[in-house]
């Protein structure tokens, strides 16, 4: 990479845009910035490093930091314009940070959002190639081959720590050169590996302690034989060199040794398997012969049993073919002895009947006895059904006196409910009315419910955003004395170390040893070192007005922030809060709430006026239906009394026929 121009404006201290021709300037080599305390010589470097990456090194990036100049007029843009060469090309970079700019119309400021060109000169002129940060950021990495960090670190040594890096010594120059060139990833790979062989080492370790282990089980598994005994386990410890292999030979030994013991035990129990299965053939075939013999002797017992027992069973089949022979006529006897009864029994029944007839008709036979039952059946048949027909006379008579009494009692309820159903409509509208009341009083609650939650969180955001004003503004009087204070103690701090400069000679000197080289020219004479000017600074003063001005600045930062994170709250509390103020917010939460509340203790009717116009609704429909019933339960009645008077006339003239002079069929009047 080689720079060519570099054009300032308004960046840093640089109020007036200034340009610098880098190619005039190492027309001769090597050339160097130099010029006092706040003379720019960074600012320089800042901006290249800005031009290339869109950012600055180190803390001069922090939070709250601006690049842009005080001292530059209000309508003057800050810019960095740099042309450099890299990787054969010649290019431009353009960049403008975020920056306020005054309004074009009215008074204020507004935001203008930070912008970058890239363009490349060609045999045509210069061509624009991105408009785009991260295009133009991966562009320039690309080219380069390293990103800010690391061009930070390689190119740019951050202002300060090269004197104190040719100062230090060989640890704190290791110390420095790391921070400068990132060795962390060597140190953390060194790191790495260290614990992979510690953690290798106690993986072999508890290995060798598995293989003794299971060496020792081995061990007492096999006993005190005589190879073990001349050949004894290992003396090796985990970790020892070599454990495996000895135990592994070890093991070959008592392995072979195993193997012979087992060789012998298995021809020693073939032999023994041999005599025991010639055995137990020998002791089958004498359990076999013993159960034969047993049998035999039993089927002899029993063969002599049977043969005295030959009569008794000779005695026995003759009474069963006696028995046999018997049962053939059982039945016709048991039949002849039922039918002897059954003859017995009738006879005594005839001779008590003929007792109860009168002495006319105790002789007489079954034909005239026949015709006497018919005679008085018919005359009993007769009398029944006019005793019946007297019955069913008195029961119309009562089922009359029934209809009456029910039609009075239907025509008051029907007289009861013709009323009712005339005031039906007047009823109907009023309940409606109510219903509808209740029903607009849920409509307004739940409007005013929808507009009463955003009012409570709006006039919360607006409680919060007058507490978050007040408190910025507590926080902006406290960054301010933070700033006065950052950068009253880095002026001193920059005065003590240009006075302390100016006497580093004395205090090289201080350190000057009488025979010892010089470490700033070697020699081992002194003739006349420097002494200390009346208010010489040291560098322990240096380093504590730089503590004390680092000091100021955590502070400083610490208030930023925090006034970033109270204006950013109060920004959304005031977004949420709208343009209201906190009291009409209050009013109108007040408001809504009292509506809300009205509303809502009209609707809670709603459900009361709804389940009494419902009732009623029914009750209209049940008393209609009722109405319609009565009439044709009033019609159903009307025929049935016709029907029951014809019926009642049509028995009482039976009955006049039967009665003759008596007044009931059942009570007849006596002879006389």
């Amino acid at each position: 990479m080689r720079l060519h121009r570099l054009h300032i404006t308004a960046f840093g201290p640089f109020a007036e845009p200034q340009t610098i021709d880098f190619d005039a300037l190492s027309g001769a080599g090597i050339f160097l910035l130099h010029g006092p305390t706040g003379a720019g010589k960074t600012s320089v470097l800042d901006a290249v490093c800005y031009a290339l990456y869109g950012s600055v090194p180190g803390s001069r990036q922090a939070p709250g930091t601006t690049l842009r100049s005080d001292h530059a007029a209000p309508d003057t843009p800050t810019e960095v314009t740099l042309e450099l060469t890299a990787g054969g090309r010649r290019l431009e970079i353009t960049r403008r940070p975020e920056q306020d700019r005054p309004k074009k119309r009215g008074t204020g400021t507004t935001k203008d959002k930070a912008q970058s060109w890239l363009r490349e000169h060609t045999g045509d002129g210069w061509s624009a190639l991105s408009r785009s940060h991260q295009e133009i950021g991966e562009e320039v990495e690309q080219l380069l081959g390293m990103s800010r960090e690391q061009f930070c670190q390689v190119v740019l040594l951050p202002q300060g720590e090269f004197a104190q890096f040719l100062r230090a010594g060989a640890e704190a120059r290791g110390r420095l050169l790391g921070r400068l060139f990132d060795t962390r990833r060597f140190a953390a790979v060194e790191t790495l590996l260290a614990e992979r062989r510690r953690a290798a080492e106690a993986k072999v370790r508890a290995g060798d302690e598995k293989v003794l282990a299971a060496a020792q089980r081995l061990a007492q598994a096999a006993g005190h034989s005589a190879d073990l005994r001349a050949w004894p386990l290992p003396g090796h410890q985990p970790g020892d060199p070599g454990l495996a292999e000895a135990v592994r030979a070890w093991a070959a030994v008592a392995r072979c040794s195993a193997r012979e013991r087992l060789t012998v035990a298995e021809y020693a129990l073939a032999a023994v398997e041999g005599r025991h299965a010639a055995a137990r053939r020998d002791a089958e075939e004498a359990r076999e012969l013993a159960r034969l013999q047993h049998r035999h002797a039993e089927t002899a017992r029993r063969a002599e049993l049977l043969a005295q027992a030959a009569p008794e069973r000779e005695r026995v089949r003759a009474l069963l073919d006696r028995a046999r022979r018997g049962a053939l006529v059982a039945p016709a006897l048991e039949l002849r002895g039922a039918a002897a009864a059954a003859h017995l029994t009738a006879a005594h029944a005839e001779t008590l009947a003929r007792a109860e007839l009168p002495p006319a008709l105790a002789g007489a036979g079954t034909e005239q006895l026949s015709a006497v039952e018919q005679r008085l059946r018919e005359d009993l048949g007769a009398a029944g059904a006019a005793q019946r027909a007297e019955q069913r006379s008195a029961e119309i008579g009562r089922e009359r006196a029934t209809l009456e009494r029910e039609s009075r009692d239907a025509d008051e309820r029907y007289q009861e409910s013709a009323q009712w159903l005339a005031r039906w409509e007047a009823t109907r509208a009023a309940l409606q009315e109510k219903v509808d009341s209740a029903q607009q009083a849920l409509t307004l609650a739940e409007q005013l419910a929808g507009r009463l939650e955003p009012a409570r969180m709006q006039l919360t955001a607006a409680r919060r955003r007058d507490s978050l004003a007040a408190d910025a503004e507590a926080a902006a009087g406290e960054l301010l004395r933070a700033r006065e204070e950052s950068s009253a103690t880095r002026e001193t701090w920059l005065e003590l170390k240009e006075a302390r400069l100016r006497g580093i000679a004395a205090e090289l000197a201080g350190a000057l040893t009488a025979g010892e080289p010089c470490t700033v020219c070697g020699s081992a004479e002194h003739p006349a070192p420097a002494r200390p000017a009346p208010g010489h600074v040291d560098r322990a003063a240096e380093d504590a007005a730089h503590a004390r001005f680092e000091q100021a600045e955590e502070r400083r930062a610490g208030v930023e922030r925090r006034l970033a994170a109270v204006r950013e709250a109060e920004a959304e509390a005031a977004s949420a809060a709208g343009d209201a103020t906190t009291a009409e917010l209050l009013a109108l939460t007040a408001d809504l709430s009292a509506r809300h509340a009205a509303a809502h203790a009209d609707a809670a009717a709603l459900h009361t006026a709804r389940e009494r116009l419902a009732r009623a609704e029914r009750e209209h429909q049940a008393r209609s239906s009722d109405r319609l019933e009565a009439e044709r339960r009033a019609a159903a009645r009307a025929s049935r009394r016709e029907a029951l008077d014809e019926e009642q006339a049509s028995l009482e003239a039976e009955l006049v026929l039967v009665r003759a002079d008596s007044p009931s069929v059942t009570n007849p009047r006596p002879h006389p």
